[in-house]
């Protein structure tokens, strides 16, 4: 199993940067690629953005392309979220998750809190 911790949540003010982590332990050899994803409340879940664990690959939601940028660091084992120009929208609880096997997300953090203030 993978084990995942984010950090970095905080408040910030509209227009402003913040920059997650998510930290990965236990069986990091199963790891195909990382996720963010993001819940507020009134909303479904949504797909932030996504790296491939051995290669560069990345693939962001239209909304954040752009402005976000996902990064990795194997030697750390840890991935970040550097988020610029942030907006109201942006609020919500961001939660990493890894793809184990290629079979889908199935790992996931608790998540960690940004909210963006005026």
């Amino acid at each position: 199993q993978v084990q995942l911790v984010e950090s970095g949540g905080g408040l910030v003010q509209a227009g402003g940067s913040l920059s997650l982590s998510c930290a990965a332990s236990g069986s990091i050899y199963s790891i195909n690629q990382i996720g963010w994803f993001r819940r507020s409340p009134g909303k479904d879940r949504e797909f932030v953005a996504s790296i491939g664990w051995s290669g560069d690959s990345t693939v962001y939601a239209h909304d954040v392309k752009g402005r976000f940028t996902i990064s990795r660091d194997r030697a750390k084992n840890t991935v970040y979220l550097q988020m610029n120009g942030l907006k109201f929208e942006d609020a919500a609880l961001y939660v990493c998750a890894a793809d184990t096997y290629q079979v889908g997300f199935d790992s996931w953090g608790r998540g960690t809190r940004v909210t963006v203030s005026s």
